[in-house]
């Protein structure tokens, strides 16, 4: 069950992209008052805001002719952040925070005038898709106790799993999640691909798949790795490679990861409890 929102915070949010499709009406859900939504396009700005009750849409960034709210969320990506802070005319001592699991606090360094946070949701974002707010991981990092507590709050209203987390390791956890959300995807991309070259339903996976996924949360997914690199089967990696001769850039991946698990074998392997001896 959701956390109750003791407070109706003013939230302007600064981006209408993916991630900002799925957190303004979150937050508009959760009992806060989205009042504006700023987005380079009048078009995206329209869009997210017909489906927040309230909200504005907005495309000038002379943010300080409008009503000062609790605070300002900038949902761009990564690479936008200080290209929106540098174009933006804010009101002194703005509380204004990323969503980026890569980008450091220290990015708001270059405006002292802001009061820098994060707001990190751990999760993929795509369109059509529906997300439960209540089980995403929300990482919170602020400069300052008092903005440090009132991102707690906002984040607890909308999930279960809420953390205080350092830039250090939210970017490493950035890093695993491409590993574990990305690059797998990517792979079930090249698997997808596959099955159509060879004429055959991508739905034969499938179980295999959700087993795979299932018994990795279950256990440390080194201790439970199957397959022929982790079989040293030779005749069989062979064979692969031959069937992917026509795909050298997926043929490379093959080599590469049959490499990497079987060095992982010699750096640790499981014990008599299910773990890696490292």
């Amino acid at each position: 069950m959701m956390h109750q929102t003791p407070v109706c915070r003013q939230i302007i949010l600064l981006g209408a992209g993916r991630v900002a499709q799925h957190l303004g009406p979150a937050l508009w859900r959760a009992g806060h008052r989205v009042t504006h939504i700023w987005s380079r396009t009048a078009e995206a700005a329209q869009a997210l805001a017909d489906a927040v009750p309230g909200a504005v849409p907005t495309t000038s960034l002379a943010l300080h002719s409008l009503p000062t709210p609790d605070l300002y969320i900038l949902s761009v990506p990564d690479g936008a952040v200080a290209q929106v802070l540098a174009a933006a005319t804010l009101p002194p001592r703005a509380l204004v925070v990323h969503t980026a699991g890569a980008l450091p606090l220290a990015v708001f360094e270059a405006w002292p005038a802001v009061r820098g946070g994060v707001l990190y949701p751990l999760q993929t974002f795509s369109a059509g898709r529906l997300i439960d707010w209540s089980t995403v991981p929300l990482c919170v990092e602020a400069a300052q106790p008092a903005d440090q507590t009132l991102l707690l709050e906002v984040a607890q209203s909308l999930s279960q799993l809420v953390e205080t987390v350092a830039t250090p390791q939210r970017q490493a956890l950035h890093v695993a999640a491409v590993f574990a959300c990305n690059f797998t995807n990517h792979l079930f991309g090249v698997g997808y691909a596959l099955m159509q070259q060879a004429g055959l339903p991508f739905t034969l996976l499938e179980p295999l798949i959700r087993e795979t996924v299932q018994k990795a949360l279950a256990q440390p997914p080194f201790t439970v790795q199957t397959g022929p690199a982790a079989r040293h089967d030779t005749a069989t990696l062979e064979r692969h490679q031959a069937l992917l001769h026509q795909h050298p850039t997926w043929l490379a991946i093959y080599n590469q990861l049959t490499a990497s698990i079987q060095e992982q074998q010699t750096v640790g392997a499981p014990n008599n409890h299910g773990r890696l001896s490292l």
